[in-house]
């Protein structure tokens, strides 16, 4: 996931002020500005977006750990330069004192689903032989999941993720016999996808 758009989901999802951002955002050498908030949290098609570096961003996550569980005796540990979505992940389970289940639990918050050991695979160290990389699809459910926990007025069915649940089956089953139409599919549509039915052509529910 793009920095910008993790940055935007956390001060959303945690309802931060232009205070708690700067304060989030600044380090001991510099202090930034409520200007460069603003343009770091611009969206993505909007010209005036400042891109946010990695290493901004983990200041940004790493300050929000001290600030939900204090700060830590001795020296900080140096920024990270490149961030990939397996840190970003583990500094969001630090902060806020996840165990597995209760990172299962948000995930099940968004309708997805995985097992105890497959979430386990993104917090190996890389090299490790069941380490596996977190795909942005993982990183978004879990801040939805965080988004349904911690700001439930602000969720539309838009930004609601998918359910994978089976169909039940129809009432009406076609026979084995009979053959079935070159345009036919038992692959369900996409989320928002109706079938156009075809010219001349009868639907089941006319039969």
């Amino acid at each position: 996931m793009k920095s910008n758009d993790i940055l935007r989901r956390v001060r959303f999802i945690f309802n931060f002020d232009d205070s708690k951002m700067i304060a989030l955002m600044s380090s001991a050498d510099e202090k930034v500005t409520r200007a460069q908030i603003s343009n770091w949290l611009k969206r993505d098609d909007d010209p005036e977006q400042v891109a946010l570096t990695d290493s901004q961003l983990a200041l940004f996550l790493n300050n929000f750990i001290e600030s939900k569980r204090g700060k830590r005796e001795g020296p900080k540990p140096p920024l990270e330069k490149r961030l990939n979505n397996n840190q970003v992940f583990m500094k969001m389970k630090i902060a806020l004192s996840l165990q597995a289940e209760d990172v299962l639990d948000i995930l099940a918050k968004a309708n997805f689903k995985m097992s105890k050991h497959e979430l386990s695979a993104f917090f190996r160290k890389p090299g490790h032989k069941h380490y596996r990389e977190c795909k942005d699809q993982i990183l978004r459910n879990f801040l939805h999941g965080l988004q349904v926990i911690h700001r439930p007025d602000k969720i539309t069915p838009s930004s609601s993720t998918v359910k994978t649940t089976a169909k039940k089956p129809s009432a009406k089953k076609p026979s084995a016999a009979k053959p079935t139409s070159a345009g036919s599919s038992n692959v369900a549509p996409p989320a928002g996808y109706q079938w156009k039915k075809k010219p001349d052509t009868k639907s089941d529910a006319d039969e």
